[in-house]
């Protein structure tokens, strides 16, 4: 019987290919996102020759981005990051709901794990908070829910896989 432990997720996801999208709105922030989504994931061996990074204007254009790297088949995941900070008019609402609702929906259509790491903040102070060097950033994150996705979907598919053994 396949198990996979749901208390500790597994970060197996050796060989695999990532594809991250983020959006040049908000570059001080994403840029923070993107270090810490980058080292995270090197630091479980998908450096460089395994991760390719695309950049977007902003967060309301990610889900486009995502769904043709989606589509590609040459990634086991996609990690879009962004962020959408609060101002004074409900551009926020907008702009952060059909991120997410956009992103959501290439992730089924796909059937590829899609990651959220657009943050969506009050103020530019919580942005920060959210995209600095240390393990709150979460870049970092959304890098080892990318990892735990790979291996969960790894190990469903061993799962699905008829058994040997006669019948």
């Amino acid at each position: 019987m396949a198990r996979f432990d749901l208390d500790e997720g597994r970060y197996d996801a050796a060989g695999a290919r990532v594809a991250v999208v983020a959006a040049r709105f908000n570059q001080e922030i994403v840029d923070g996102l993107l270090r810490g989504t980058l080292t995270t994931l090197a630091h479980h061996g998908l450096g460089d020759a395994l991760v390719d990074v695309w950049r977007a204007p902003g967060a309301f254009e990610l889900p486009l981005v995502a769904k043709r790297l989606a589509a590609s088949g040459r990634y086991a995941a996609v990690i879009a990051l962004g962020a959408v900070i609060r101002g004074d008019t409900p551009h926020f609402d907008y702009v952060a709901g059909e991120c997410a609702r956009g992103l959501a929906a290439v992730a089924r259509e796909q059937d590829l794990p899609v990651l959220f790491g657009v943050l969506t903040t009050d103020d530019i102070d919580q942005a920060r908070a959210r995209s600095g060097a240390d393990q709150d950033n979460k870049g970092h994150q959304v890098a080892l829910a990318t990892l735990e996705m790979i291996g969960l979907l790894r190990a469903l598919g061993e799962a699905a896989r008829p058994q040997d053994g006669g019948g």
